[in-house]
């Protein structure tokens, strides 16, 4: 894979410091929070933010192609396609909790090549670009060594993202760690980045959700696949597992798919 121009860089960039002052002004607002189609949850300041990034993109890169989860597709480069999360975790951010961030991720050739998970309150980003170091407010970061489960902590943001098949298989796996924690949104992969815990295991997740996470995850040592071990992409099915290293994550299939 070739490098990626530092100007599409510098859009990610801009776009997660826009995305901040959009996030931080509406951040514990009086707003409304509305129900959209598929039940999930949708408030103004994820649609401002949204269109904000979606001009920056489109304005710096026109024949790239955008996804955004609020306000859709505009199909044009099928080379280049920004995928867009404006606030991963709308039930945290309406809620108060910090724990909500924005997911940039750009594809290319259906390839995730670089992502953002940017954290406006918290004052936290992890940048991951293909086939560099994972950075975390500009210092390189790097995964945990735990090699057994018996010692590794387990993330999901919550029990309600599970199927009933889906909940045997993490409960399965999530009785083998030391301990498992929920909450935190797209938060617990850029924890696993820098150290701080070892598996998210999680579902009911669209591409906007985890595709940013792919090159942060990878780039700093980390492993994230589906739950069959395939590399995700724009038609992953909704599940993903995230490990600190190689071996958790065969330790961790091999309970998921036994």
């Amino acid at each position: 894979m070739h490098p990626i121009p530092d100007t599409y860089l510098q859009t990610a960039i801009e776009c997660a410091d826009r995305a901040r002052t959009i996030t931080q002004h509406w951040f514990r607002a009086n707003m409304e929070v509305v129900s959209k189609q598929d039940k999930s949850p949708v408030t103004i300041a994820d649609e401002e933010t949204e269109r904000a990034i979606r001009d920056i993109i489109l304005g710096n890169h026109p024949d790239h192609s955008f996804i955004g989860e609020e306000t859709g597709k505009q199909m044009n480069d099928e080379d280049w396609q920004w995928i867009i999360d404006p606030i991963d975790g709308t039930k945290s951010f309406a809620t108060g909790s910090p724990t909500f961030g924005t997911l940039i991720a750009l594809l290319r050739e259906g390839v995730p090549i670089l992502g953002i998970i940017d954290h406006a309150i918290l004052d936290e980003r992890w940048i991951g670009v293909i086939n560099k170091p994972t950075t975390h407010n500009g210092k390189e970061c790097v995964t945990r060594n735990t090699r057994t489960l018996d010692k590794a902590s387990i993330y999901a943001t919550t029990l309600d993202m599970f199927n009933d098949h889906a909940f045997t298989q993490y409960n399965r796996l999530s009785k083998q760690c030391q301990f498992r924690v929920f909450g935190g949104d797209c938060y617990v992969y850029g924890l696993l980045s820098a150290g701080l815990t070892d598996i998210v295991c999680e579902a009911d997740l669209k591409p906007y959700d985890y595709l940013a996470l792919s090159t942060v995850v990878e780039g700093s040592g980390g492993v994230i696949t589906d739950w069959q071990g395939d590399p995700l992409t724009l038609n992953s099915n909704d599940q993903v597992l995230a490990c600190a290293n190689e071996s958790l994550h065969q330790a961790a299939l091999a309970i998921l798919n036994p």
